[in-house]
């Protein structure tokens, strides 16, 4: 049987470098004798009448939709249509927000950093309490993490010395999602990154940064291929499963024993640089993974 996907874009994201990420997934899937068409969010037009779930497009319905983007509304609208959609917009809203996906990885038990969630303030709320942030202060000492809830590339972190910087830092956040992470020296500036489809790693790298605590690429980070301890991807597998992600980049770091801490999971990191260290496709493993899950539903 030859299958037809959609693979679903924000309509804002359309630059050279999502662009080419796009024609490697259709240029993969075609490989797959799949039928696979890119869309933006802005293209397929969702709403509700007499009481269901209204879906047009130009396209015939797909029979699953590689989903790249972070609009959930689109991808849950999609999914309660009875479209496999991959991953999950249940996976995506987890993965999105920090606080959410720690919240899961601990239902799990899974080991990550000591971390403190900022309470939700409205508006007449103009300064953070000093209470609660001598509770972080306590709690975490100096150095220490803020992550603003929604975030990616390693942006939106900021690495806080003093009290001065996390009041202000606190006061500049305070009316977003945002939390409080205990600061890992052992990692600093170093993390791996392993690449989960299904149940299993298919790719990993190290990534070392000598000017910056985050060891991401985009902020300057270089890359290695690595054989990952088997402590290393255990962790990465449960941390994916956990989320419920089809596939994932898990982010870890090394604890002052050099044992993996979870840093974060990403529902849809990007292929290229993993590519680019180790010469493995991910999308290929990504695609054989569908194929599977689909067969399974017919």
């Amino acid at each position: 049987m030859k299958y037809r996907g959609w693979l679903i874009y924000n309509a804002g994201m359309l630059t050279p470098k999502f662009i080419e990420i796009h024609e490697w997934y259709l240029k993969t899937a075609k490989e797959y004798q799949i039928d696979l068409i890119s869309l933006s969010n802005s293209e397929v037009f969702i709403g509700v009448e007499n009481g269901q779930f209204k879906l047009e497009s130009k396209l015939t319905r797909p029979d699953f939709v590689l989903y790249l983007d972070k609009d959930t509304q689109l991808a849950k609208h999609l999914s309660e249509l009875g479209i496999p959609v991959f991953n999950s917009p249940e996976t995506i809203a987890i993965c999105d927000d920090k606080n959410q996906m720690h919240q899961r990885l601990a239902k799990a038990k899974l080991p990550q950093p000591l971390t403190i969630f900022a309470p939700m303030l409205f508006s007449q709320k103009k300064e953070p309490d000093d209470q609660f942030l001598n509770y972080v202060e306590k709690s975490l000492s100096y150095p220490l993490i803020i992550k603003e809830a929604y975030g990616s590339f390693g942006q939106q972190v900021y690495l806080i010395e003093n009290r001065k910087q996390l009041q202000d830092k606190a006061q500049e956040l305070i009316h977003r999602p945002h939390l409080f992470q205990k600061y890992i020296r052992s990692s600093h500036g170093k993390d791996i990154r392993l690449h989960v489809v299904g149940d299993r790693v298919v790719a990993s790298m190290k990534r070392v940064s000598k000017n910056d605590f985050r060891a991401n690429v985009t902020n300057g980070g270089e890359m290695f291929a690595v054989d990952p301890h088997q402590e290393f991807i255990d962790l990465a597998i449960a941390a994916s499963l956990a989320v419920g992600a089809d596939f994932s980049g898990v982010d870890l770091l090394y604890d002052e024993d050099d044992q993996p801490l979870i840093c974060e999971v990403n529902s849809n990191a990007h292929i290229k640089n993993i590519y680019q260290c180790t010469s493995i496709d991910v999308s290929a493993f990504i695609f054989r993974h569908i194929l599977d899950k689909l067969k399974g539903y017919s």
